[in-house]
């Protein structure tokens, strides 16, 4: 396990797939999180808002559920994301807005 995984808590990917996909855990871990998820010009914040605001506009629910998790630990507070959420339903459409924060919810709900 790398420092990376430790200090982040995931290898989603191989969490999910194992020895499944060795090319998807190794991409995931190896280029997507360690290395453009490591780059210095955006904060992983940022990053983290970004993300959500693709995925919710594509509609991608299911990996929403780990990147609102996610991008909490990486400080955007829990009433941010309901704004940018609510922001984002009228960019992205209402049933991707309403099923971004649907996914929010569950995951505070489970906190509580």
């Amino acid at each position: 396990m790398s420092n990376k995984e430790r200090n982040t808590g995931w290898s989603g990917a191989k969490n999910a797939f194992g020895d499944f996909a060795p090319g998807m855990v190794h991409y995931t871990d190896k280029v997507l999180f360690d290395e453009v998820w490591e780059r210095e010009d955006l904060s992983k914040r940022d990053r983290s808002l970004i993300t959500v605001a693709a995925l919710t506009a594509l509609g991608k629910m299911e990996q929403l559920n780990f990147h609102l998790d996610f991008a909490m630990k990486n400080g955007v507070t829990a009433d941010e994301l309901k704004e940018a959420l609510l922001h984002l339903a009228f960019y992205s459409g209402w049933p991707n807005g309403m099923g971004a924060m649907s996914v929010l919810k569950g995951i505070m709900d489970e906190e509580s």
